[in-house]
C-alpha cells in the first residue's frame, strides 16, 4: 500500500477532512461515510473499520472540546450511554473474528453488516427528519427545550449497548444510529446540547472499539495518518459552525448516499443500484413534499431572510440537528 503515500494519501485527506466536516456539523457518525469510502479505495473491510475507529478516536475528541468547552454536554446521559455501550464496541472485533467464518470470511462478514446497517442508518435518519419537521410546525406551542430532562436509564442502556454493537462490528452508529435514538427518547434536549452529548458519549465508545480492533487486526499508518490528520481539521471546522449552519440539504443527500452504498455492500447488482439511486433522486422529492402537505407545509421547504430588526431569523427548516440553533430558545446562544 505504499501509493497511499502519494495520490492516495492526499484523496485520503481531502475525503477525510470533508467527512470531518459533516461529523462537526450535523453530529452523525463519520463512520457512515469513510469506511464505505476506504473500501471503495480498495482497502479491506476489516482494515478500513480498524483505522476508521482509530482515527476516530482522535477526531471526534476534536469535535466533543468544542462543545464541551460551550458547555454543551449532558454528562448524566452520556454516563448511561457509555455504560451501555463501551462493553459491547469492545466486544465487536472478537464477535467478528468468532462468527466470520460461517459467512464466507471476515471481509464479508463486514461489507454484508456494514450495509444494512447503512440502510437501517438512511431509514432512522429520515424518521428523524419527520420527527423534526412535525416538532418545527408547533413549534410555537411545544414547551420550551430542557438542558437536562430526566434521563430514561434502562432505554438509555440499551441504545447505548445496541449502538456499541453495531460501531463494534462496522464503525457506523455512534453519531448515527445512537444521536436518533436520543431524538426519540429526549425530544425536548436542545439540539446542540443533543450534538455535544452524542460527541462526549461518542469518545470512550470509539475508542474502546478501536482498542479490540487494533489487537485483532492491526492499523495501517499510511491509512491512518491522513484519516486522522484530516478528520480532526475537518470536525473542528464542523463543530465550530455547528450553530448557525443549516444541514438539512446535507442530510436529505447523506440519506440518498447511504442507500445506495448500503445496497452495494450488500452486493445488490449495479444496474438495480442506478434504478433504485434514479427513482431516490426522482420520486424522494415528491414523496417528501407530499408528506409536508399532508402535514399543512408548503411541499417545498423555504427558507426566509433573516430579519434585521433584533428580533430573530426567519429561517424555516427541517433541520433536526440544528432546528433551533438560529434562535435564543433553548441553548440561548444568538
Amino acid at each position: 500500500m505504499s501509493d497511499l503515500l502519494t495520490t492516495a494519501s492526499l484523496s485520503l485527506l481531502i475525503v477525510s477532512f470533508l467527512v470531518g466536516i459533516v461529523v462537526g456539523l450535523t453530529g452523525m457518525g463519520g463512520g457512515a461515510l469513510m469506511t464505505p469510502a476506504l473500501i471503495l479505495f480498495g482497502i479491506p473491510p476489516a482494515a478500513a473499520v480498524s483505522n476508521d475507529l482509530v482515527s476516530s478516536a482522535l477526531t471526534k475528541s476534536v469535535g466533543a472540546a468544542v462543545h464541551w468547552k460551550s458547555g454543551s454536554p449532558n454528562l448524566k446521559l452520556a454516563g448511561w450511554l457509555v455504560a451501555g455501550s463501551v462493553p459491547t464496541g469492545f466486544a465487536g472485533a472478537f464477535i467478528i473474528r468468532a462468527v466470520a467464518d460461517t459467512v464466507g470470511g471476515v471481509n464479508t462478514f463486514i461489507k454484508l453488516a456494514i450495509g444494512a446497517t447503512l440502510l437501517l442508518t438512511a431509514g432512522t435518519y429520515t424518521l428523524r427528519m419527520y420527527l423534526q419537521m412535525v416538532k418545527n410546525q408547533h413549534d410555537d406551542a411545544a414547551p420550551q427545550p430542557e438542558t437536562d430532562p430526566p434521563v430514561k436509564a434502562i432505554p438509555t442502556l440499551l441504545v447505548g449497548a445496541t449502538g456499541g454493537l453495531l460501531v463494534g462490528l462496522t464503525s457506523v452508529g455512534s453519531g448515527s444510529l445512537i444521536m436518533v435514538a436520543m431524538v426519540l427518547l429526549y425530544p425536548r434536549l436542545s439540539p446542540v446540547r443533543l450534538v455535544g452529548t452524542d460527541l462526549v458519549q461518542a469518545i470512550p465508545l470509539i475508542v474502546s472499539a478501536a482498542i479490540s480492533h487494533w489487537i485483532v487486526s492491526g492499523v495501517d499508518w499510511a491509512v491512518l495518518i491522513p484519516l486522522t490528520i484530516g478528520g480532526a481539521a475537518g470536525t473542528f471546522f464542523g463543530a465550530r459552525i455547528a450553530s448557525w449552519v443549516s444541514s438539512s440539504v446535507i442530510r436529505r443527500g447523506i440519506v440518498l448516499v447511504l442507500s445506495l452504498t448500503g445496497l452495494t455492500m450488500l452486493h445488490v447488482p449495479p444496474t438495480w443500484v442506478g434504478v433504485i439511486g434514479a427513482a431516490l433522486v426522482v420520486l424522494g422529492p415528491i414523496g417528501w413534499g407530499l408528506v409536508r402537505k399532508i402535514h399543512g407545509l408548503p411541499p417545498f421547504e423555504t427558507i426566509a431572510a433573516p430579519h434585521t430588526n433584533g428580533k430573530g431569523g426567519g429561517r424555516h427548516t427541517d433541520d433536526p440537528g440544528k432546528a433551533t440553533a438560529s434562535s435564543t430558545r433553548g441553548d440561548g446562544r444568538p
